[in-house]
């Protein structure tokens, strides 16, 4: 017999044409910019000198959307993006970004075009007091502290009737938030008529501001200042802590004597 002639390769699978794929991958990575944007980091434009010198007007921010997600609330110190809890921005002027830049703040690919939204540090969180008297120091819950970020030439506290001078109890789900700039930043200090009292609801907080991004001269990271460290800055939130269990605890204590009272009162006396 004669050999069997070699066997035919298969044929080459037809190669999807590139250009077919290209919309596609676009596809995907628009999705996945989207699911970015949307549950773990997102892009912001510093829209102003009120948080001077730490951001600078024009500075590009990113901002760690994923931690809320996991039950974390802003902690004092940290330069936080929120949304405007009550006409904070009323009379400002607003950004007037073409399609194709709505579109990309939209999925997350340019920092946020949205004029609602506000960017300062948090000062004060639920339980705490903050107060201003004079030029400063500023103080929470009694210690004053040292604000070494304050803009240069700026005092800690200003002397005005607008909402300079002041002392506020900061309810438990709110922040109190101020601007490093202090003497031009209208921050909570200058909006306690509103309906929150000046606070921010902590369910209008975007996320934690973490990084400088751009320009690249300007690149840092934002971390919680030492001055936020210092001892005994919780010890009156503890004490109001205590002071709303302590009556129940009281309560229960008192009522344990007359329920073993009671109790012998009523049980029938055994025989034996």
């Amino acid at each position: 017999m004669g050999a069997n002639p070699p066997a035919t390769p298969p044929a080459a699978g037809k190669q999807r044409s590139f250009w077919k794929e290209l919309p596609i991958l676009i596809g995907i990575a628009l999705v996945l910019a989207l699911l970015i944007k949307t549950f773990l980091v997102q892009a912001f434009s510093i829209p102003s000198a009120s948080m001077q010198n730490t951001l600078t007007e024009g500075d590009r921010v990113l901002v760690d959307k994923l931690t809320p997600w996991f039950g974390s609330e802003p902690e004092r110190g940290e330069v936080v993006v929120f949304h405007d809890p009550d006409q904070w921005l009323a009379g400002e002027p607003t950004p007037d970004p073409n399609a194709l830049q709505t579109f990309l703040s939209w999925i997350g690919l340019m920092p946020s075009t949205d004029e609602k939204d506000l960017i300062k540090r948090v000062i004060g969180v639920g339980g705490d007091t903050v107060e201003c008297n004079g030029t400063g120091p500023l103080k929470v819950n009694g210690k004053e502290l040292k604000e070494q970020y304050v803009y240069p030439g700026n005092t800690p506290c200003s002397v005005d009737d607008q909402g300079g001078q002041f002392k506020v109890k900061v309810p438990e789900g709110s922040i109190w938030v101020m601007g490093d700039h202090r003497q031009n930043s209208r921050d909570s200090r200058y909006n306690q008529s509103d309906r929150n009292g000046g606070m921010v609801p902590v369910k209008e907080v975007v996320g934690r501001a973490v990084v400088v991004a751009w320009p690249i001269s300007h690149w840092d990271t934002l971390p919680v200042p030492d001055t936020f460290d210092q001892a005994g800055l919780d010890d009156q939130q503890a004490a109001a802590a205590a002071l709303t269990v302590a009556p129940q605890g009281l309560a229960v204590a008192g009522a344990l004597p007359v329920l073993w009272w009671r109790r012998r009162r009523h049980t029938p006396a055994k025989t034996r």
